[in-house]
């Protein structure tokens, strides 16, 4: 960088996909405003296409995201490239929790090896997903950038409720990792038992099979998802203990906390990073554990709102739009003063 603004090309599968939708696009202005600036354009499909498009990056600062290209792509791609970043929040060398040839594949790991050794700089969405990179290349150029998300999109719950009003615990996400909240049916009828006023409510594009449970669905829709949140009272999160999951970044837990709603989860993954015990909310292991959580939360509704404060105050200090690009400009900088050494 030494000082001069950069101009950057970020290269993505989709532009609506949600890892650009919260890991790329949101800081598009603030580039503008202090690094240089960042067009976001489509990684094409074809051979042939991405030919032309390798083509005509010749001394482009390019930041490409999540794609794991063939390892002779990757080197063309590096040799004439003036910086190459990689930036990825999922487990990309995996395949996912439910793909019935399980996890791991020789070739997708091949891919990230190559990845990893060709990017001047890599940055990983958690711990778990950076100690991967590590494995194949430099710690010093190896940085951690978690999802964000802007607090001021989410309207905050101020946990207002009769005792005798539904208890709304709400799930959002996308039929893939709706998946897992399928498979764990019994411990949600064990929940619905247990307290009676709970509803469950689901954001989704597709929803469950629950005929046994007060459920709620909501089509999930940019302009409603802030407000259907603020209206719940409790946010849940359940993800399967393995390693494509450990990969993922949180976005739903960031979402609730955002929203000041409490989070019971699983103690599992980027949640022991997100959800402190007891101040922002209660990781759970025995289907007991969620139903006296819930209980509690259900009583207390004054600690419950002090909790889902406590939630959107992490959001602000560390995964918000600010805090992120902080980060990213401390990335770019630093790797401008390299290159320049």
């Amino acid at each position: 960088m030494g000082g001069d603004p950069l101009s950057w090309l970020a290269l993505v599968e989709s532009p609506d996909q949600v890892c650009v939708r919260y890991r790329i696009s949101p800081f598009s202005e603030a580039f503008r405003n202090k690094v240089g600036s960042l067009e976001i354009r489509q990684i094409p499909t074809g051979i042939i296409n991405r030919m032309r498009l390798s083509s005509s990056l010749w001394g482009t600062n390019l930041l490409l995201q999540r794609k794991l290209l063939p390892g002779w792509q990757t080197r063309m791609l590096k040799s004439r490239v003036s910086n190459l970043v990689f930036d990825f929040d999922d487990a990309v060398f995996l395949r996912d929790s439910y793909h019935p040839k399980g996890f791991y594949d020789r070739k997708r790991l091949a891919r990230f090896q190559a990845m990893m050794e060709a990017a001047d700089v890599v940055v990983a969405g958690n711990h778990y997903l950076a100690g991967r990179a590590r494995e194949f290349r430099s710690h010093s150029q190896t940085y951690i950038v978690p999802t964000c998300i802007n607090p001021s999109l989410y309207p905050a719950n101020n946990y207002q409720r009769e005792k005798s009003s539904p208890l709304y615990l709400v799930w959002i996400g996308s039929s893939s990792t709706l998946q897992g909240m399928e498979n764990q049916t019994p411990l949600w009828n064990t929940i619905g038992q247990g307290v009676d006023e709970a509803i469950f409510r689901v954001i989704c594009d597709r929803f469950p099979k629950w005929d046994s449970l007060k459920f709620e669905g909501k089509v999930w829709a940019k302009t409603t998802e802030a407000q259907d949140l603020a209206s719940s009272h409790v946010g849940l999160s359940w993800i399967p203990d393995d390693p494509w999951s450990r990969g993922k970044c949180g976005l739903k837990v960031l979402q609730y906390m955002a929203s000041g709603l409490p989070v019971v989860a699983n103690p599992v993954g980027i949640h022991l990073e997100m959800i402190t015990q007891g101040v922002n909310g209660f990781l759970c292991k025995s289907p007991e554990e969620w139903v006296d959580a819930i209980r509690w939360l259900r009583d207390n509704p004054e600690k419950a709102r002090t909790m889902g404060q406590a939630g959107r105050a992490v959001v602000e200090e560390r995964y918000s739009i600010r805090a992120g690009f902080e980060a990213w400009a401390k990335i770019l900088k630093d790797l401008g003063q390299k290159k320049t050494i």
